[in-house]
């Protein structure tokens, strides 16, 4: 079933000051959407946005989750993750004092989830073997790369129809910025999901991308159609490649 996100002219600050201004982005059924930018340009922003955590002072967002759409400005953060939004937050945000299976079953808080918690292990250690054998393990002792393991098994603990990540690559080296990258494209082939992702590293945003935006002082300054039109833009030349 169709699940998609419509963001149409937000506006969005945090009191005088204007972080995101007539921001329209539109993420369809099925794709990997890439939202490129670098830091302090407003991708967290809008990313809080979608889930009510930031009120935009303008503007619709709008989720069709299997056919039926929903205004995201008029729901609370709980009613947009019951919808099965799920967002992996930057610096991944987990509980260090708790064990890797006590932090996934707080993934799995909605209660379409919570029906299917036991299924949902099972996929989720499948997925990722490292996170079935560090179960008991404090999240607060794991490696960085162990870390977004979990914060993208608590994702899928929420059996998500449109999953938003937010700066994966943040803190990673680079051969495992490169590995959470493909894991995203395989959770998202595998779970039929629609992806928004808000990264930096462009090379690594692109290999997975079906289209995507740059945001440049919280304004889209660039649509690409699709990751060849990104690869050929000039301002992503001059900024993200140095050329």
């Amino acid at each position: 079933m169709a699940s998609s996100i419509t963001i149409d002219k937000v506006d969005a600050a945090y009191g005088a000051v204007r972080v995101l201004e007539e921001v329209t982005v539109e993420v369809k059924t099925g794709q990997t959407v890439v939202l490129l930018g670098t830091n302090g340009n407003g991708k967290s922003t809008l990313m809080k946005c979608i889930m009510g955590i930031v009120r935009p002072s303008s503007g619709r967002i709008m989720a069709a989750i299997d056919g039926v759409q929903h205004d995201l400005t008029s729901l609370t953060t709980e009613q947009i993750v019951d919808l099965g939004i799920a967002l992996v937050p930057e610096g991944r945000r987990l509980f260090p004092m708790l064990t890797v299976e006590e932090n996934l079953a707080l993934g799995a808080f909605r209660p379409t989830a919570r029906a299917q918690i036991k299924q949902n292990f099972e996929a989720c250690y499948e997925t990722f073997p490292r996170l079935a054998e560090r179960r008991r393990q404090l999240a607060g002792s794991m490696s960085g790369g162990e870390q977004q393991m979990l914060a993208l098994g608590r994702a899928l603990m929420l059996a998500p129809k449109i999953l938003l990540v937010d700066e994966p690559s943040v803190g990673l080296a680079p051969i495992l910025v490169s590995r959470t990258i493909d894991k995203i494209k395989e959770l998202k082939e595998r779970l039929n999901l629609t992806v928004l992702m808000a990264e930096q590293n462009f090379n690594q945003a692109i290999r997975i991308a079906d289209c995507g935006y740059v945001i440049v002082h919280g304004k889209i300054a660039f649509h690409g159609a699709s990751a060849e039109e990104l690869n050929n833009n000039d301002l992503i030349r001059k900024f993200y490649l140095g050329l």
